[in-house]
C-alpha cells in the first residue's frame, strides 16, 4: 500500500524549492523558438535532483530519465510561452514576477512551466521514497514550439528521437481536475481568384472580394446552422447526434465543433480597381468524429465554394526552433479522448483520491469555483495531446497546476499549493499503475 501521507509531507516539504525553481526559469523571456534558457535551467536542475539521465534533443526538447524500470511512463510539460502583450496591461513585471505566502506572478508560471516544476520534483519525491522500481522509468519531458505548433515537439520526440511511452500526463494546467480530452483545431485557407479592371467599371472585372462575401455566408451558417433535414447547409451541431455521428457520446462530452474566419487577404492593381484575389483564414475547432479529410470535404462541399470553384487548403508549419532545426508539419491538430473506464484514467483518480479526496481541491480564492465542477473533465484550449494521442495513439491524460484562465492574460499567475499538490500526485500515479 502507498502511504499517501508521506508522499503529500514530500512534496509539501519541496514548496520552496519549487517556488525558487519556476521563478528561476520564468526570470528569462521563452517565447516560442527562443526557450534556450528555459530548457537550459530545467537540465541543470534535473542533473542536480539525480536524474539518470539528462539529455538535450536536437529540436531543443529537454528529457530527464528517471529510474530505469521497464515501462516507460511520461510527463510532458512545454515551456514555451506567449509574448507579453501590451505591458500597460501588467501590474507587475512580467519576467521579475512577484511571490507573496500563496502565489507566485510572471509570464508562464501557469502556462506552462509550473507544470515541469511539479513533474521534475515528482519523479524526486519517487526517488526518495524508494517509489522507483523494475516495473518502470519515469520520463519528463521539457517541450518546445508547443504555442506556436502543438504536438510538434512530441511527432519529434516520437518519431526522430525513437521514444514512445506507454502513457503521458500532460501537466497544462487543469484547475484541480483531471482531464481527460479536449477538441482539436486545424487551420485551413480559402483562396477564390478573380479579374481586375479599372474599379470606374467594375462590371469589365470579376471581383474576388464578392466571391469570398458568399464564400463566408457558407462558413457562417456552417457553424450556426441547426441540422434540419431541409437546411441545406447543415451546421456542426449535427455532429452531436448519433444519426451523424458514431462517436456522439464523447463529442458532446468535449463539446461541439466550431468554424470561424481569422484573417482575409486580398490582391488588387490599386485601390483604384477590382480586386483580382481573395483569401481567407479559418478556425476550425474540430470534436469527436472529425477528422481533417471530413473538415476540408465539408468546406468544398459548400455550395459557393463550388460555385467559385474556391481552392480549400491546410496550412504548414516550419518555422525553426531555437537550434535551427526545422521540422514541417501540417497544422492539423487532431481531437483526442481517453476513455472514462481506460486503466489510467482510473489509476490517476485512485491516485488523486487518495491523496485529496474525491473533489476539486484550491486555495480560499480558487475552490469554490473548483469544486462546482467534475473531478474528471476535458481542456476547452489545445495541448501537446493532439500528437501524444492524437496523431501517435499513445495514451494521454492530464493533471497539472495553475488555472486554464491565466494561460495568455496580463499578470499571469499560479498557486504554491497547486505545485505541491501535482507533485505530490506525478509521485504516486506509476505506483498505482503498475500495482
Amino acid at each position: 500500500m502507498l502511504d499517501y501521507k508521506k508522499i503529500q509531507e514530500a512534496a509539501e516539504g519541496y514548496k520552496e524549492d519549487m517556488t525558487k525553481f519556476l521563478r528561476e526559469i520564468v526570470k528569462n523571456p521563452g517565447e516560442s523558438c527562443d526557450e534556450k534558457a528555459h530548457i537550459d535551467r530545467i537540465a541543470e536542475e534535473m542533473r542536480a535532483l539525480g536524474f539518470n539521465k539528462v539529455e538535450i534533443d536536437p529540436m531543443g526538447n529537454v528529457l530527464g530519465f528517471m529510474g530505469t524500470g521497464e515501462k516507460l511512463i511520461g510527463f510532458d510539460a512545454h515551456i514555451d510561452t506567449v509574448g507579453i502583450g501590451n505591458i500597460e496591461n501588467w501590474n507587475f513585471d512580467p519576467y521579475e514576477g512577484y511571490e507573496n505566502e500563496e502565489e507566485i506572478g510572471g509570464r508562464g508560471v501557469s502556462d506552462q512551466c509550473g507544470g515541469i516544476v511539479s513533474a521534475v520534483y515528482g519523479a524526486k519525491i519517487m526517488k526518495d521514497l524508494g517509489l522507483l522500481n523494475e516495473k518502470y522509468t519515469v520520463l519528463v519531458t521539457g517541450t518546445v514550439q508547443e504555442e506556436d505548433c502543438d504536438g510538434l515537439c512530441w511527432q519529434y520526440i516520437i518519431k526522430e528521437d525513437g521514444i514512445r511511452p506507454e502513457f503521458v500526463v500532460s501537466t497544462e494546467p487543469t484547475d484541480g481536475g483531471i482531464y481527460r480530452g479536449q477538441r482539436g483545431r486545424m487551420e485551413i485557407r480559402i483562396d477564390v481568384d478573380g479579374v481586375s479592371c479599372h474599379g470606374s467599371a467594375p462590371e469589365r472585372g470579376d471581383n474576388a472580394i464578392y466571391k469570398m462575401a458568399d464564400i463566408l455566408q457558407d462558413v457562417r451558417a456552417l457553424n450556426e446552422n441547426g441540422a434540419a433535414e431541409d437546411t441545406e447547409i447543415k451546421g456542426l451541431v449535427k455532429m452531436l447526434d448519433e444519426k451523424y455521428n458514431p462517436e456522439a457520446e464523447e463529442a458532446r462530452f468535449l463539446g461541439r465543433g466550431t468554424v470561424t474566419t481569422s484573417q482575409i487577404f486580398f490582391t488588387s492593381p490599386s485601390r483604384c480597381a477590382v480586386a483580382d484575389s481573395c483569401a481567407v483564414s479559418l478556425d476550425r475547432r474540430m470534436t469527436a468524429g472529425e477528422t481533417w479529410e471530413s473538415c476540408l470535404d465539408e468546406i468544398r462541399a459548400l455550395p459557393n465554394v463550388k460555385k467559385y470553384n474556391a481552392k480549400v487548403s491546410m496550412y504548414e508549419y516550419e518555422r525553426p526552433s531555437y537550434t535551427g532545426l526545422s521540422y514541417p508539419i501540417e497544422c492539423y491538430f487532431p481531437t483526442w479522448v481517453i476513455p472514462k473506464d481506460h486503466a489510467i484514467t482510473k489509476a490517476l483518480e485512485e491516485a488523486y483520491c487518495g491523496l485529496y479526496g474525491t473533489e476539486r481541491v484550491g486555495n480560499a480564492e480558487t475552490e469554490a469555483m473548483r469544486k462546482a465542477r467534475p473531478l474528471t473533465d476535458k481542456w476547452t484550449f489545445s495541448t501537446n495531446g493532439v500528437s501524444i494521442m492524437g496523431r501517435q495513439g499513445i495514451p494521454c491524460i492530464g493533471f497539472g497546476p495553475g488555472a486554464e484562465a491565466q494561460a495568455h492574460a496580463p499578470n499571469e499567475k499560479t498557486w504554491k499549493i497547486d505545485l505541491v499538490r501535482c507533485a505530490a500526485v506525478y509521485a504516486a500515479l506509476p505506483s498505482v499503475y503498475c500495482r
